[in-house]
């Protein structure tokens, strides 16, 4: 009788459990030891580094003012960004003859903003559609090229944006003072959010966005606006780090210590993707000592383009010399 009884009661359980959809495994990511890492943007922060968490390498490097213009390369994409490392700014004076002189006097300025939301940028919608192609507002830009490390003027160009046809951008520029018009294009490449281009040498392509899908974290110099005690925004150069465009999210905790951060802990936290979610703030500057000062209490959980969920904190700014511009930073796996 108990025998029967054993068996009946086996039955029931296994049908009961037919009735239900179990559970799909998570997979789970080892944590690791906490990793230590230094990246030489130099003193004067001459350079931009592209950074992956998952393989704990710099994936590659290049000088900040390589480039002028980014050129938007998804399918859909139409945007124009400026590089934004050098303080980069433009005006758009309307509907005017490209090649003739202007100045920069009376002029409306613009930046990009340091989120990363493309309908907010300072170029803005350059163009209508017609058909299937997309054509020129026939607006002319002063676009200021910005700053170089030593805090001297790169110059002004003017451009027109003509068109985005067949995935290939087409555009024309000349000096400031008039001149000579010089034609350009760009050829969209889906292995990068943007192709940048350069005014210099007469114009060039450059390839400086590593694929998108190998990099999470962007150290860089930045445009940002700060706001003055009264509320009024200006425009300041940072330096800080930003996100992978659209594949990769962050979250900020000023509570929780570093070595206490779990996936419990990154399940209760609001990630974002705006671009400069960690940003520059994570260091202050002390006026009196003249030196930064690093936040060690700010962490960050950063979900990376791979659904990994990292914690890093930054613990300096400096190198073994003493000199700034050297951000030092640890991380570990959740």
């Amino acid at each position: 009788m108990k025998t029967r009884t054993i068996f009946i009661l086996l039955v029931l359980s296994v049908s009961f459990q037919s009735c239900f959809k179990k559970d799909s495994a998570v997979p789970r990511h080892s944590r690791g030891n906490v990793k230590t890492d230094t990246i030489p943007m130099t003193q004067n922060y001459i350079y931009q580094i592209y950074f992956d968490l998952g393989s704990e390498t710099k994936v590659s490097t290049n000088l900040k003012n390589e480039s002028d213009l980014g050129f938007e390369c998804s399918s859909t994409g139409w945007h124009i960004i400026l590089n934004t490392s050098d303080f980069m700014k433009v005006a758009d004076i309307g509907t005017v003859t490209l090649g003739q002189p202007y100045d920069t006097s009376h002029h409306i300025w613009k930046f990009d903003k340091s989120n990363g939301n493309p309908d907010s940028n300072a170029v803005g919608q350059w163009y209508t559609i017609s058909h299937s192609d997309t054509i020129s507002n026939n607006h002319v830009y002063i676009i200021s090229r910005g700053l170089d490390a030593n805090g001297n003027s790169l110059g002004f160009i003017q451009a027109i944006f003509d068109s985005l046809k067949n995935s290939t951008y087409y555009f024309r520029f000349a000096p400031l003072s008039g001149g000579k018009i010089t034609s350009g294009s760009a050829v969209k490449d889906p292995a990068v959010h943007y192709l940048f281009f350069t005014f210099s040498n007469g114009g060039e392509i450059k390839k400086l966005e590593p694929p998108m899908n190998s990099y999470d974290l962007l150290f860089t110099q930045y445009s940002t606006l700060l706001f003055t005690s009264e509320g009024a925004a200006y425009p300041y150069l940072v330096t800080g780090v930003l996100l992978n465009r659209g594949l990769v999210t962050a979250a900020i905790d000023s509570v929780t210590n570093f070595s206490n951060i779990t996936m419990v802990t990154a399940a209760k936290m609001n990630f974002s993707s705006a671009l400069d979610v960690i940003g520059y703030d994570w260091k202050v500057f002390n006026f009196t000592a003249g030196v930064y000062t690093v936040r060690t209490g700010l962490n960050y959980v950063i979900k990376d383009r791979e659904g990994i969920y990292y914690k890093l904190r930054f613990i300096g700014f400096n190198n073994a010399s003493g000199t700034k511009g050297y951000p030092v930073f640890e991380y570990q796996g959740l």
